[in-house]
């Protein structure tokens, strides 16, 4: 992970801040599933990678949590489709 990722799990938010730009990836936490509803990143910083460790540290705290992953968010969809090895997460 490239960026300084921040968790608060009280409002189910993985954040980053970046350029004085804030990204986010939200989640919902029920019964040991994490569903991703939805990833946001500022339209000038995207292509750096932002919402990719975004994904990376909610995937690595849903793993470390022993929590399954539900996608409801179309770039988190895509993301899992071309990482593989968090397919073992997959609800």
């Amino acid at each position: 992970m490239g960026y300084p990722i921040k968790h608060d799990a009280e409002a189910g938010l993985f954040t980053s801040t970046v350029e004085g730009q804030l990204s986010l990836l939200q989640y919902r936490l029920r019964d040991g599933v994490m569903k991703i509803v939805h990833t946001e990143v500022p339209a000038d910083l995207a292509g750096h990678g932002i919402a990719s460790d975004l994904m990376r540290a909610a995937l690595e705290t849903a793993r470390a949590n022993g929590w399954r992953v539900i996608t409801a968010c179309s770039y988190a969809k895509t993301f899992l489709e071309r990482h593989p090895e968090y397919a073992d997460l997959l609800a």
